[in-house]
């Protein structure tokens, strides 16, 4: 059996329900106050901000803009987020629930793995009970902000047997490539076709999650 790493937004869970609003709303009011000009943002040019941690994603997204503001934001995108995770307009991908429960039924040990904040994931396990599916849980600020290739070398030497990376950015592929691991992509969520080049699979649906799991074990991952 194998340790299988999950990315969560944009692989587990289907992030733009939540993110694309609450992303529009905290640019209307940098837009609003002056600190940016007004835009309107195409489903695209969002979703391609998924899966950054927050401090990478403002850092670039709008460097010019003071440290005090862009923490202002930030915590605003994020507390719209969290208000609508709790109304119940967040989602889990279709299919998402019985692949991961089929996974563990066969014994492996799912890990979640995500560049998100403490309260983000801590709010995410309990709204969609997590505990159903994921045997440990790590996310980038418990690592200082640090890449997910660099927080996977502090945590692996706590199993055994071999590990198998699934999820939808660059990031992810970028884990399993720079320690010799194999991943899945998942080509449903909110990465290019070139970020997931790398990839050994790529499924189209959740569904094709098990199968590509077993595929890649009894090669020997």
């Amino acid at each position: 059996m194998a340790n299988i790493i999950f990315d969560y937004d944009g692989t587990v869970h289907e992030s733009m329900r939540t993110y694309a609003p609450a992303f529009r709303d905290t640019m209307k009011w940098l837009s609003d106050n002056g600190f940016i000009a007004d835009k309107d943002y195409s489903d695209s040019e969002i979703s391609h901000w998924l899966g950054f941690n927050s401090t990478d994603m403002w850092g670039q997204f709008h460097p010019e803009l003071s440290l005090e503001i862009r923490e202002k934001a930030r915590a605003m995108l994020g507390e719209n987020m969290a208000a609508r995770v709790e109304n119940g307009e967040g989602s889990l991908y279709a299919g998402i629930e019985d692949a991961l429960l089929s996974l563990k039924a066969s014994g492996h040990t799912l890990i979640f793995l995500s560049n998100c904040r403490i309260h983000y994931m801590e709010r995410h396990r309990r709204v969609f009970r997590l505990d159903r599916f994921f045997d440990s849980f790590f996310c980038c600020e418990e690592f200082g902000f640090i890449p997910k290739y660099e927080i996977f070398r502090r945590f692996s030497d706590r199993f055994e047997g071999d590990f198998i990376v699934v999820g939808d950015r660059f990031h992810d592929i970028d884990t399993a490539v720079r320690n010799g691991l194999h991943s899945i992509g998942c080509g449903y969520g909110y990465g290019s076709e070139d970020e997931l080049r790398r990839a050994d699979i790529i499924v189209t649906s959740p569904a094709q999650i098990p199968d590509a799991v077993n595929a890649l074990a009894r090669k020997g991952c």
